[in-house]
């Protein structure tokens, strides 16, 4: 029996985003998550800012955690769920990071030997204590850790050995709870970016994606055209292609409608579409939007699509893909059914440099578009169809037998 899909969204905090870290206040979190909760939600993403409770690489504030622990508690009194990010790192086009690795201590994140041993201590500190929470129930790394990159140098090599010791060590502190490695779509589309497809999908317990229509996909076709409401449902399908572990599910950890590439009028059919297509798709685990509410026009400096991402307003009126999203969750439940599949020839494990040929507008994603305007589509691994006695002539093929 297929497990019921999750819904959530990645908590932005309506009063004063991220920086409502510094002077926390319980009640302003629980008129967001009655928000959420009220549209049917199950969980919740949240982000502790790493540099705030980590100030020195040998100094983890215990105040830091007790504020995360709160936030938690609060969730709980909702009913949700909630998945925990260690490194931030990365947030609507800011870094946090903290002044040890910064000017005159710079180093890299991912290379320097002593910075790895501090991000392991905290990442053991901080899961051992969200462990203690029965609400809790997976730690990822840290939000896109491949946007720190190319600011800290590494390699291939280096940042799998990077996230390898890290899940080793959330594991060693929480076995119970999934452990998960997010990495943007550079991951799956640039040829040469040090962080592999393999890495994606081998890496912790469930593989995530993150899918931004903004990334060339809504340039293909417009904000309500076949390539921009499946891309979701195509990086889904690309990551189950790549996993070895044909069952291992793919978590839709971030999508949202931004600006202007979803106007506000189309969101609703946004949502849908998006929705009615990924949702399809068997790999899914479930689906987190980002995100929870808008960000307050009064802080500056943002790019301008990052203030309008929101379920909610500031003001905690739910927006039309929030009403969409509710409706979707009242509706939605997963049904089991047979798929056609098109063969991709371009092995993403061994050949990451071909990535570019997988990419929106790429030949391959075009055809894929194409043929999943008649339903869902499944992509399977050359080596995967002659294993099962599928056919493919060329790169690009359709398979007449089922996925």
């Amino acid at each position: 029996m297929p497990h019921p899909i999750r819904f959530g969204a990645n908590y932005v905090p309506s009063a004063g985003w991220f920086y409502s870290w510094l002077d926390p206040s319980p009640d302003a979190a629980r008129r967001d998550f009655e928000d959420l909760a009220g549209i049917g939600l199950d969980h919740v993403r949240v982000f502790p800012i790493w540099p705030w409770i980590q100030p020195n690489r040998t100094l983890i504030r215990q105040r830091g955690i007790d504020d995360l622990l709160e936030l938690i508690d609060v969730a709980a009194e909702f009913e949700l769920s909630v998945a925990v990010d260690l490194l931030q790192g990365h947030l609507s086009s800011f870094d946090f990071l903290p002044s040890w690795v910064l000017t005159w201590h710079e180093r890299s994140l991912f290379t320097d030997p002593a910075v790895r041993d501090g991000i392991a201590a905290y990442a053991d500190r901080l899961t051992r204590a969200v462990a203690s929470r029965d609400n809790v129930f997976a730690v990822t790394l840290g939000n896109e850790v491949n946007n720190l990159y190319p600011a800290n140098p590494t390699t291939p090599e280096a940042s799998a050995r990077w996230a390898a010791e890290l899940i080793d060590a959330v594991r060693a502190a929480a076995p119970h709870l999934l452990t998960l490695h997010s990495l943007y779509d550079a991951t799956w589309y640039d040829p040469d970016h040090p962080f592999h497809p393999a890495d994606n999908v081998d890496l912790g317990d469930v593989t995530t994606v993150h899918s931004w229509v903004f990334n060339g996909v809504s340039a293909i076709d417009g904000p309500l055209g076949p390539a921009t409401v499946t891309h979701a449902d195509y990086l889904v399908e690309l990551a189950a292609a790549t996993s070895l572990d044909p069952a291992r599910p793919v978590w839709l950890q971030e999508v949202g409608a931004p600006r202007p590439d979803i106007p506000e009028g189309h969101a609703s059919a946004f949502v849908r579409g998006m929705l009615d297509a990924v949702t399809a798709n068997p790999a899914l685990w479930g689906v987190t939007w980002w995100c929870s509410h808008d960000l307050d026009r009064a802080l500056a400096d943002f790019p301008d699509r990052e203030y309008d991402l929101g379920l909610f307003t500031v003001d905690h009126r739910p927006k039309p893909a929030a009403l969409e999203l509710a409706a979707v969750i009242k509706e939605r439940r997963r049904t089991a059914a047979d798929r056609p599949a098109l063969v991709c020839d371009v092995d993403l494990r061994s050949a990451p440099e071909r990535r570019a040929e997988v990419a929106p507008g790429s030949a391959f994603h075009t055809e894929w578009v194409r043929l999943r305007r008649s339903g869902p589509l499944a992509i399977v691994t050359a080596d995967r169809a002659a294993d099962t006695g599928y056919l493919t002539a060329r790169g690009i093929n359709t398979v007449l037998a089922q996925a």
